[in-house]
C-alpha cells in the first residue's frame, strides 16, 4: 500500500463479501491507495485493510467515520445478494441503506462514490431492445423487490447528481456474475437434471466473472475511469440451449402458460417461493451491451460471457453431466 501523501483513502461497505473482498484485496495492492477501510458487519480477513463495524440501515454510521478516516472515495457494495422473502429487510439494506450512504457521503465531502446497480433496473420486460444500453429506460419491475429496488436506488443517485455535482458518481450495471464459490437463483438453474427452458423464448444470458467486476470497480474508486454509468458484462451472451449443450443436459421446453399454472399452484402449497411472475424473469432478461464500459471508461472484460461460463465450470466440475 501507498505510503505517500496524495493516495486514495477508501471506503468499501460490504467489505467483507463475496465480491468486497476482492475489491478490497485490490485496493490494498494498489500503488495508488494509502487507507481501505472494510465497511462491514463481518470482519474482514484481507491483509493490510482495516475492518471498521458498519451498518448502512443506521443514518448516523458513517459520517463521522467518513470524517475521521478522510475517506475521499466510497465503494457501496452493502447489497442483500439473494433476495428471498424478507422484502422489508431487503428494502431497509438497499434502498434505505443506500440512500443513508449518498447522504454521508455529500455530508463529508467524499469526492467520488461507486455503485454497484444491476441490469435488473432495466427491468424485465418484452419490449426491451435485443441489446439494452445505458441511455434505454430504468423502468424496473413492481412484482420483483430486487429489480425495483435497483430502480429506485438509481433515482436516488439521479436526483443527486443535481443537487450535489461535486460528489462524483459511477455507477455500474452489472450482468450476472459468475465466480468460484457464487450459488444463486440463476445458477441453480444449471442444477437440475433438465435445463428449463420456456417455448419462444430467446433471451440469453450475459455473464461477467468476479475479477472483472472488482477490477473495475478498482479502477473508478482510483479515479482512472470517468465518472458515469456503465454496463458491466463480458462480450457476447449465451442462450439457454446452448447452456444445455455445454452442460451435457437435455433441455426442459415448457410453454409459458402451463409453467404459469405449474408455478401458481406450487407457490399456493408452498411447494416453491417463486410464483408465477417469475416467468418474466426467465424471458425477457435485459442483454447488457458493454461498448460504453470499454470505449468511455477504458475497461475490457478479461473474459467473454462465454468465458466466463467455461471458468464457472471449472471452479463447479459437478455442474456438467458426468458421460
Amino acid at each position: 500500500m501507498n505510503l505517500g501523501a496524495a493516495g486514495r483513502r477508501v471506503l468499501v461497505t460490504g467489505g467483507a463479501g463475496f465480491l468486497g473482498s476482492r475489491v478490497t484485496a485490490l485496493l490494498a495492492d494498489h500503488p495508488d491507495v494509502d487507507v481501505v477501510l472494510c465497511g462491514d458487519l463481518r470482519e474482514s480477513d484481507v491483509p493490510g485493510v482495516v475492518s471498521v463495524h458498519v451498518d448502512v440501515t443506521d443514518p448516523l454510521a458513517l459520517p463521522d467515520l467518513l470524517r475521521l478516516h478522510r475517506i475521499d472515495s466510497v465503494v457501496h457494495l452493502a447489497a442483500i445478494v439473494n433476495p428471498g422473502r424478507d422484502v422489508q429487510g431487503e428494502f431497509r439494506v438497499d434502498v434505505q441503506g443506500s440512500s443513508n450512504v449518498l447522504a454521508a457521503c455529500v455530508d463529508a465531502g467524499v469526492r467520488r462514490l461507486v455503485v454497484s446497480s444491476s441490469g435488473a433496473a432495466y427491468g424485465y420486460h418484452p419490449d426491451n431492445p435485443p441489446w439494452i444500453g445505458e441511455d434505454d429506460a430504468l423502468r424496473g419491475n413492481d412484482q420483483f423487490p430486487y429489480s425495483r429496488h435497483k430502480r429506485m436506488i438509481e433515482e436516488l443517485l439521479a436526483a443527486a447528481r443535481s443537487t450535489h455535482p461535486a460528489l462524483e458518481q459511477v455507477i455500474f450495471r452489472i450482468g450476472t456474475i459468475l465466480g468460484p464459490t457464487v450459488r444463486n437463483q440463476i445458477t441453480a438453474l444449471w442444477d437440475a437434471k433438465r435445463i428449463l427452458h420456456i417455448a419462444g423464448s430467446e433471451s440469453p444470458f450475459v455473464f461477467v466473472w468476479v475479477d472483472d467486476v472488482a477490477a473495475a470497480m478498482v479502477r473508478a474508486a482510483v479515479g482512472d475511469g470517468p465518472a458515469g454509468i456503465y454496463n458491466v458484462a463480458g462480450d457476447g451472451a449465451l442462450t439457454v440451449p446452448e447452456i444445455a449443450r455445454r452442460l451435457r443436459k437435455p433441455l426442459l421446453t415448457v410453454p409459458a402458460p402451463l409453467l404459469a399454472i405449474a408455478l401458481a399452484i406450487g407457490s399456493a402449497l408452498r411447494l416453491t417461493e417463486h410464483g408465477p411472475e417469475k416467468i418474466r424473469f426467465l424471458r425477457y432478461r435485459p442483454v447488457l451491451r458493454n461498448d460504453r464500459l470499454k470505449e468511455e471508461f477504458g475497461y475490457v472484460p478479461r473474459l467473454t460471457s462465454s468465458e466466463a461460463f467455461e471458468e464457472y465450470l471449472r471452479t463447479h466440475p459437478g455442474v456438467v453431466r458426468a458421460d
